[in-house]
């Protein structure tokens, strides 16, 4: 899953992340039309938050990935009597 990569857009597709499978930021896209002008507090709050949304996405993304791949594997781990399994 390390090698995986998975990406996802916020904001119209203006911040891209992209995160391997097990879990890690591998990069964030922010796209140069995201501003007109010059950035305010606002804007900067908007980016933030739109950033995270991305990251949030990707990564629940990653997580359906692993769970799709592990499927198989935890499937089998509910008769081991392990809490929350």
């Amino acid at each position: 899953l390390a090698d995986v990569e998975i990406e996802a857009t916020a904001g119209g597709g203006a911040v891209k992340a992209v995160v391997t499978g097990d879990q890690k930021i591998v990069r964030i896209e922010i796209s140069s039309d995201f501003f007109d002008g010059e950035p305010d507090d606002d804007d900067l709050e908007m980016l933030g938050d739109t950033v995270t949304a991305a990251v949030n996405s990707a990564l629940d993304k990653a997580r359906d990935q692993q769970a799709e791949a592990l499927g198989p594997l935890a499937g089998g781990l509910g008769g081991l009597g392990l809490p929350g399994m």
